[in-house]
């Protein structure tokens, strides 16, 4: 089969490997469509020894069963399904209660992470990280894997701050970002405001249901502000998608005192905490506070798949042949993919 593994640091290449036989408990899934995403750009530069050589890419993964491993029953050969492709210990205490994605034990363990991933015609999955996608287009389902999940889990993190007639700020419309956007407006009754550098990811939130829209730069504090109302008053839920430190400055310049700041981008941005009132446009306003979101569990991707098998979740495509997974990547590191990149063998 067809394989796209990571050779080293800034290597890669399509190739030719077995096809991998299910074991106890597993299940071979023929792979229907495989997102691509940020985070293998970063397995891809990162330094020798930190991932698996070689290691099959992929964690966003969507299929049909193809065959059962021994021990498994209940799946239907041929049946579509998507992967929760993060791994936990199943034994602490966070595993236990079903939460793999606050392992106690395994510090960054799932597909195309610490084992081969769904960038191939073939993947080996356990039987208990699937979950059914009835009707749903497999390219619409693999993006929920990780984008639709991750932005839904952050949600799920500040449920409780949105209540109906306040403001979530949504800062960076992206992959996640647009996910968040329709979650939010099928979810909640919350005003979005949706803040992007790019008119076209603007143009996409407002139609996703975002009921306000703010260039991200110098003045968009201050153009937010002007829809959430001066301090202390903000909003009551900033959802960064960013994380570098310019967006976590804006995120901190216009939340509420005692609102929510989910930080879920990977821009290796820094947000200060100071432990005094201080000045809220530098520093964090009192009773404030911050939870930085991990991918999600497995019933918040049961939870996702059902929000889009009922058409209030789409995903942003833009579809490649597996044959041409490296410029897929090659324009994801360029910025030119809208949404998601998804790879069909």
């Amino acid at each position: 089969m067809r394989a796209y593994r990571y050779t080293g640091p800034h290597r890669a290449e399509l190739t030719e490997i077995p096809v991998p036989e299910p074991g106890l408990g597993d299940v071979l899934v023929r792979v229907g469509a495989s997102g691509a995403c940020h985070s293998d750009l970063g397995i891809l530069a990162a330094p020798p020894g930190a991932f698996p050589v070689p290691l099959t890419l992929g964690h966003e993964v969507a299929g049909y069963v193809e065959s059962l491993g021994s021990g498994v029953s209940g799946w239907d050969i041929g049946e579509p399904v998507v992967v929760h492709a993060l791994f936990g210990c199943g034994r602490c205490r966070a595993c236990v209660l079903g939460l793999e994605n606050r392992c106690r034990v395994v510090g960054f363990d799932g597909l195309g992470l610490t084992r081969d991933g769904g960038m191939a015609d073939y993947v080996v999955v356990p039987e208990t990280h699937l979950v059914r996608t009835g009707d749903l287009d497999l390219t619409q389902a693999a993006p929920l894997a990780d984008a639709g999940l991750t932005a839904y889990h952050a949600i799920e993190l500040c449920r409780d701050a949105l209540r109906p007639g306040t403001h979530c700020v949504v800062i960076g419309v992206g992959g996640l970002g647009h996910m968040a956007v329709q979650i939010l407006a099928a979810t909640t009754g919350v005003s979005v405001i949706a803040v992007d550098v790019e008119d076209a990811a603007l143009e996409l939130a407002a139609r996703l249901g975002a009921a306000h829209t703010v260039r991200s730069g110098p003045d968009a504090v201050e153009h937010i502000r002007e829809i959430v109302g001066p301090f202390p008053d903000g909003a009551d839920v900033v959802l960064d998608f960013v994380g570098v430190t310019p967006t976590l400055d804006t995120a901190r310049a216009v939340v509420s005192r005692g609102g929510r700041l989910a930080l879920v981008g990977l821009g290796q941005g820094e947000l200060t905490f100071r432990p005094t009132p201080g000045n809220p446009v530098t520093e964090m306003p009192v009773e404030t506070s911050a939870v930085v979101p991990f991918w999600g569990n497995h019933q918040e991707l049961a939870e996702v798949v059902a929000l889009a098998r009922a058409g209030h979740v789409t995903a942003e495509t833009q579809v490649f042949p597996l044959a041409d997974v490296a410029e897929a990547y090659a324009k994801l590191e360029r910025g030119e993919v809208r949404g998601r990149a998804v790879m069909v063998p």
